[in-house]
C-alpha cells in the first residue's frame, strides 16, 4: 500500500488518467462529428439536416449508434475472416495511437516523445495496412480497387506530408511537439514563416484521411463504397468513426504545429489553454466539412498528378528556402 501511494506511483496514476480522458474525448468527438457534419452541411447547402429525432435532431446520433450496435455483424463466407476482422481494429487503433503525441495543454498529453512527428508519420503509414487488409480480405473486386486507390493515394501524399513538416523541425531543432508549441510562444506562429508548408500539409492531411474531395477510395458512384463495401455492424462503425478521428487528429496537428497550440493569439486576451486549443481544432474541423459541402470530386488521375507535380515540388522549395534561412541566421561557430 505504501508503494502504491508513493509520489512516483501517484504521478503514474495521474498520467494514466489524463491519457484515458484525452483518448475518450477523442473517440466521443469523432462520434459527435457524424451529427455535427450533417447539421453544418445542411446549413451551408440551405436544406434540412437531421431534425426529427429529438429536439433539433439531437437524438439522431443516439439512434444511429443503437442501430450500429444491434445490426448483425456479418462476415462474408468468402472473406478471409482473420484479416477481415483485423482491418478495422488496425484502422482505429493507429489513429488513436497517433493522437498520443498531441499536447492539449501545457500539462495534458499522453506521451511526450522526442520523436513526436516521426511517431505520427509511423502511425499514419500504419493506416495504409488497414485499408489493404480490408480490400484484399473482402474478396470483392470493388473493395480491392478501393484499397489499391487508397494505398497509392496515401503513400503518395504522405511523401510531402512529412516533408512539409521538416521546415518546422529545421527552425525549432526538435521533433518534440511541446518544443514546437513553446517555440511559437516566443516567435511567429508557423502559419506565417511556413505558409507553403501549411498549405501542403493541409492538402495531404485531407488526402490521407480520405475526406472529400480526396475520397476516391470509397467513391460510391464508381466503387460502391470501396474498401469497406463488405463491412457491416461494428466493423463498419470502426471504419466510420476512425475517419472522423482522423479529421480530429489532422485538425489538432494543424493547431499545434502551425497555430501555436494552446497559446492565444494576443497577449491581452485570456490565455485559457484548453479553450484556445479546442477553438483552433474546431475551426479546422469546420474547414474539413466545408470542403465536402462546396467542392466537386476530381478524377483519380488528377488527384495523383496534383500531388506529384504541384505539392511535392512546392514542399521541396519550401524546405530548401527554410534551410537556407536557418543557415544564414545561425550564429557563427568558432
Amino acid at each position: 500500500m505504501t508503494d502504491w501511494l508513493s509520489p512516483e506511483a501517484l504521478a503514474l496514476l495521474i498520467h494514466i488518467l489524463k491519457a484515458v480522458v484525452i483518448l475518450l474525448a477523442v473517440v466521443i468527438a469523432g462520434a459527435l462529428l457524424s451529427f455535427i457534419e450533417r447539421r453544418l452541411l445542411a446549413l451551408w447547402q440551405d436544406r434540412y439536416g437531421p431534425n426529427r429525432v429529438g429536439p433539433f435532431g439531437m437524438f439522431q446520433l443516439v439512434a444511429d449508434m443503437l442501430k450500429m450496435f444491434f445490426k448483425e455483424d456479418w462476415t462474408p463466407p468468402f472473406a478471409d475472416k482473420l484479416i477481415f476482422t483485423l482491418a478495422p481494429i488496425v484502422a482505429m487503433s493507429a489513429l488513436l495511437a497517433a493522437f498520443a503525441i498531441i499536447p492539449v495543454t501545457p500539462t495534458w498529453w499522453v506521451a511526450d516523445l522526442h520523436i513526436g512527428i516521426l511517431f505520427f508519420m509511423a502511425m499514419a503509414g500504419l493506416g495504409v495496412y488497414a485499408v489493404l487488409f480490408a480490400g484484399w480480405s473482402s474478396n470483392n473486386k470493388y473493395a480491392l480497387l478501393g484499397a489499391m486507390r487508397a494505398s497509392a493515394q496515401t503513400v503518395s501524399y504522405e511523401v510531402f506530408l512529412g516533408i512539409a513538416l521538416l521546415g518546422i523541425v529545421a527552425q525549432v531543432g526538435s521533433f518534440n511537439m511541446i518544443d514546437i508549441v513553446n517555440y511559437q510562444a516566443d516567435h511567429l506562429w508557423f502559419i506565417i514563416p511556413q505558409f507553403f508548408g501549411f498549405v501542403t500539409f493541409f492538402i495531404a492531411g485531407v488526402a490521407v484521411t480520405h475526406r472529400h474531395p480526396f475520397d476516391q477510395p470509397e467513391a460510391e458512384q464508381e466503387l460502391a463504397d470501396g474498401y469497406h463495401v463488405e463491412y457491416a455492424g461494428m466493423k463498419w462503425g470502426m471504419f466510420f468513426v476512425g475517419e472522423y478521428i482522423g479529421v480530429v487528429l489532422v485538425s489538432a496537428l494543424m493547431a499545434v504545429l502551425f497555430f501555436g497550440g494552446w497559446h492565444g493569439p494576443f497577449g491581452w486576451l485570456p490565455q485559457i489553454p484548453l479553450v484556445w486549443f479546442a477553438l483552433k481544432t474546431g475551426f479546422f474541423i469546420m474547414i474539413f466539412i466545408l470542403l465536402r459541402a462546396s467542392l466537386p470530386r476530381p478524377r483519380y488521375d488528377q488527384v495523383m498528378s496534383f500531388g506529384w507535380k504541384f505539392c511535392l515540388p512546392l514542399t521541396l522549395i519550401n524546405l530548401l528556402v527554410t534551410g537556407a534561412v536557418v543557415l544564414a541566421t545561425a550564429p557563427a561557430v568558432n
